[in-house]
């Protein structure tokens, strides 16, 4: 007969992404959830993992019982929670993945404001613009640009995620505004870096699609690096709203051609479960949600597609994103525009 509890280790073992970290978290001797997962192993008369001294890697076997096994434990585990805490309100331990210049856009006192709201939640950030392995990195929330089809993640769109035409005053008053698209070929653009010798900027107009080949005298790989150069009046910029809506707000920089954008790839955020997310979890994304709305209004930048937007989706590698009526509730630094 198989003991749930040490279905229940097996699950803690691989969110926690080892048997010390697990063994942290639930305050039991490392050596001794060893044990307990070897028993189920036994007891299930297959290889759950693959151990070694670095990591911990799953088997095919092992994959499959987690994902049948993972939601239901989370889901035991939440509910004796919340009989205990006799309340809704969140608490515990979950970690989160985003790109490595999040906290350009997500300020650090918007933490502080979530962590003094819940007291008894503590958040883990691993910040990296590599996506992450959301299941053999424990992770429990993904903040992404664009959607993945792989697996069966739970997603929730944040924010519509669009580039907008910009430039400093100082710029516009030297070399005064552009009147169509056409004549940012005669100004000084900020551009990825390229190979390719040519930049054309494709945007979405009042006549439709439009094209116009732009060049400049600087182009960077980062789009922080772009927004900072536009900022000190270098030249005119195709940028993410989201990153320059603070510029914007403070006079630093204005749109240029606003009837003009390219849409982008949209803000969402990743749950690895497709059953209940942790309310811990739900209420961040919720928080940072509302957070990343208000950047977009800080810049006076509408939000287009987003009105009533409601629920998540739980995406397959094969039918793409299904709506479900749920309450769980979401830039990456993308690279500039070429």
């Amino acid at each position: 007969m198989i003991d749930l509890n040490e279905v229940a280790m097996f699950v803690q073992v691989i969110r926690a992404g080892s048997f010390i970290e697990a063994a942290r978290r639930l305050g039991i001797p490392a050596n001794t959830l060893s044990r307990r997962v070897r028993q189920l192993e036994t007891r299930l008369e297959t290889r759950l993992m693959q151990r070694s001294t670095r990591k911990l890697t799953l088997t095919t076997a092992g994959h499959a019982f987690f994902e049948q096994c993972a939601p239901a434990v989370e889901k035991v585990l939440d509910t004796g929670q919340r009989l205990v805490d006799g309340s809704q309100t969140p608490g515990g331990s979950f970690r989160v993945a985003a790109p490595a210049g999040f906290f350009d856009l997500f300020r650090i006192e918007w933490v502080a404001e979530f962590l003094a709201s819940h007291p008894r939640v503590r958040i883990d950030f691993v910040l990296d613009d590599a996506a992450a392995d959301l299941i053999g990195e424990g992770i429990d929330m993904a903040f992404r640009a664009g959607v993945t089809t792989a697996g069966g993640f739970t997603v929730q769109r944040i924010i519509p995620h669009y580039l907008v035409l910009l430039a400093s005053p100082g710029y516009l008053e030297q070399r005064g505004a552009p009147a169509e698209l056409q004549a940012l070929a005669q100004h000084d653009c900020l551009t990825a870096s390229s190979r390719q010798g040519r930049t054309v900027w494709r945007l979405q107009g009042p006549n439709g699609a439009e094209e116009v080949q732009v060049s400049g005298r600087l182009a960077a790989n980062d789009a922080r690096v772009l927004l900072k150069a536009c900022v000190e009046g270098l030249g005119i910029a195709l940028m993410p709203s989201t990153l320059c809506a603070r510029e914007v707000a403070a006079g630093r920089l204005v749109q240029v051609l606003p009837q003009y954008r390219r849409g982008g790839a949209d803000f969402s955020v990743l749950f690895p479960s497709r059953e209940q997310i942790p309310l811990a979890v739900s209420a961040f994304a919720d928080f940072a949600q509302a957070k990343f709305r208000a950047i977009a209004i800080e810049g006076a930048f509408d939000l287009p597609g987003m009105e009533g937007e409601t629920g998540v989706a739980v995406l397959t590698g094969d039918s793409g994103p299904k709506r479900q009526r749920k309450p769980g509730r979401l830039p990456r630094n993308t690279a500039a525009a070429r």
